[in-house]
């Protein structure tokens, strides 16, 4: 009998798989995860659901986000894209989903580092590994936007 955790279109609250954050907090040093609970923050400051970090200051902090990857992604991808040009850097752990309007409006556009990962994450839930994730994923850096103001 398979004892794996399998992804559910249900739950939007995989965690960051801890090797995949340790890697990305050793080189940007995250002051805050915006888009977390208390259950799976990955940063000592974080906003929850109930803080709705779409609708909270995000600059000049160095941010982690990993969203709920239903129809709401759009809206955290847009908000990191906004936060960069206002000062911010955001690391997003994101699926690989070059199709979408969002990928192409806030990440393709120029303004976005985009890294593919190679193989299929192992995203945890409830402090247990669950297995493959059904997609590919990318990890995007939006850094401050230099809009010439000075």
């Amino acid at each position: 009998m398979d004892t794996a955790v399998h992804f559910s279109s249900d739950r939007d609250d995989w965690e960051t798989p801890p090797e995949t954050f340790a890697n990305l907090d050793a080189t940007f040093h995250f002051d805050i995860d915006v888009c977390a609970t208390a259950e799976n923050t990955k940063c000592r400051k974080f906003y929850t659901p109930e803080d709705n970090g779409l609708l909270m200051p995000w600059a000049p902090l160095v941010c982690w986000m990993n969203p709920p990857y239903g129809h709401v992604i759009k809206d955290w991808v847009a908000k990191a894209h906004r936060e960069a040009g206002c000062g911010a850097t955001v690391v997003g752990l994101l699926p690989s989903r070059t199709d979408t309007t969002w990928f192409h409006s806030h990440i393709y556009n120029g303004h976005a580092e985009i890294e593919f990962i190679k193989g299929r994450l192992r995203f945890w839930l409830d402090g247990k590994k669950g297995g493959s994730a059904p997609f590919p994923s990318m990890i995007v850096v939006w850094k401050p936007i230099d809009n010439g103001d000075e």
